[in-house]
């Protein structure tokens, strides 16, 4: 079943920007240090920073809260399967509001996907509960 969708385009260079007026005042306010250490190997850190942005954005309206009601940027946070399958962390108030959102004997399931072409960033989100395994 699913319990929330959310999605969100952002253009690359907005980041540029701000990375160049802000630096590490921004990252360090918006992205866990997994998705800083790896903006930190990538030849074009705002392109991986504009798509895990973008992919809090698309969790926060999934939640259907945007970043109220206890939910920050860094409660979301952006990692890779082995396989490199992006998904998402969450922690803190959005956490908290994953398990509000989720009814009785199920679990909150996340899946991401990720688009980029220059110089756009695009995440979808859909959060399903979906039945636990017994």
């Amino acid at each position: 079943m699913i319990i929330g969708i959310g999605t969100d385009l952002l253009d690359v260079r907005r980041i540029e920007q701000t990375l160049e007026r802000f630096g590490d005042r921004f990252t360090n306010r918006i992205y866990t240090q997994t998705e800083r250490n790896r903006a930190a190997r990538r030849s074009n850190p705002a392109a991986t920073f504009a798509l895990c942005y973008a992919a809090k954005e698309a969790c926060a309206k999934a939640l259907g809260t945007g970043f109220r009601e206890g939910v920050f940027w860094r409660d979301m946070g952006v990692d890779n399967l082995p396989s490199g399958k992006p998904f998402l962390v969450l922690t803190g108030g959005a956490g908290d509001r994953l398990m509000a959102l989720t009814p009785a004997g199920m679990i909150g399931q996340i899946d991401l996907s990720l688009s980029d072409e220059f110089p756009m960033a695009q995440a979808m989100v859909v959060i399903s509960a979906v039945p636990t395994a017994t």
